[in-house]
């Protein structure tokens, strides 16, 4: 695990933001929320402003290692991954911000600027108000799911003819949820008590849920926090490596989760398979109970944030159990 981190500095990231941009770097800022890359603000000297996306093992508090990409749920890390994802959401016609330059050799890209701050942020300003850009999310969600891929898994892999690790979204999710309850038994006594009866009703929801064929592009964590708005308050969404073809209900159970029952039923697509909904809202949370209790266990610069997540799930989890 590591314990120095060492982040970028202007000297370190003029030479990308002059090869992105063609302009001298006047100031950094290091933007919070990234657990898995680095973000950078970079001001040029002709006033504009770019974001940088690093990937290095300093700025990835996972200390997970290499991910392998034949898993769908494998850490999404890496210029390439990025690359696809952002590609096969402009084909779709699904607003992310623009990829201005990428550097192989640094790991990193360059991408535009969204200074419209966080939907996230919006809402909590004023929830009436930004009404319309909720509504301009479930219109860009609605051309996302859409589309179709030939296979259950990562974009990257897939779209290059890859084929992943796991026959099926359900059946990934089932064995990732069986994997979250062993971790998050060992970190938390509650759950501990419960384990047997959680593997039991794991199993007995996923027992339900019958075969499909069909793979619809999801972007897998869309939070409220993972949608930037520009300067006309029209939507954009980030954080985009786990871009993948899965069951759009996987979507939807983080849809709800995160936005919660307000703003969620904006978001609200007709003809969800709910034996599907109900296993992976257990799923999902019993996720976001290992996850955030895990990453806690390092030197993640926000311990108090993901304890909170990790609490408000646990609560849903023993709600759902039996």
């Amino acid at each position: 695990m590591t314990t120095t981190r060492r982040h970028l500095t202007r000297d370190d990231l003029a030479p990308l933001a002059r090869a992105a941009t063609g302009r001298a770097l006047t100031g950094v800022t290091r933007l919070r929320g990234g657990s898995k890359k680095g973000v950078y603000r970079l001001a040029l000297d002709d006033g504009t402003t770019v974001v940088a996306y690093v990937w290095s093992p300093d700025e990835d508090y996972w200390d997970a290692g290499p991910s392998d990409p034949r898993d769908p749920f494998s850490a999404g890390t890496g210029l390439d991954v990025f690359t696809a994802a952002h590609d096969r959401l402009v084909a779709a016609g699904v607003r992310t911000p623009r990829l201005l330059y990428a550097d192989p050799a640094m790991d990193a890209v360059v991408v535009e600027d969204m200074r419209g701050g966080s939907l996230e942020e919006a809402l909590e300003r004023d929830p009436v108000a930004d009404h319309a850009a909720l509504q301009l999310l479930a219109a860009e969600l609605r051309t996302l799911h859409t589309q179709e891929g030939p296979a259950f898994g990562k974009v990257a892999l897939v779209d290059n003819g890859g084929t992943s690790s796991a026959g099926s979204a359900a059946r990934r999710i089932t064995e990732g949820a069986l994997h979250h309850i062993e971790q998050a038994a060992v970190r938390d006594e509650r759950i501990a008590v419960v384990r047997e009866q959680l593997e039991e009703t794991v199993r007995r929801l996923a027992s339900a849920v019958r075969p499909r064929a069909r793979h619809t592009l999801v972007h897998g964590e869309l939070g409220a926090d993972h949608v930037l708005l520009d300067d006309r308050g029209r939507p954009a969404l980030i954080d985009i490596e786990g871009l993948m073809y899965a069951d759009v209900e996987w979507e939807h159970v983080f849809l709800r989760i995160r936005f919660g029952p307000r703003h969620y039923d904006v978001l609200r697509a007709p003809g969800l398979d709910e034996d599907r909904m109900r296993l992976y809202r257990l799923a999902m949370h019993v996720s976001l109970v290992a996850g955030p209790l895990r990453l806690i266990e390092g030197d993640f610069p926000n311990p108090e944030g993901m304890r909170e997540i990790a609490e408000s799930n646990l609560v849903r989890v023993l709600e759902l159990v039996g």
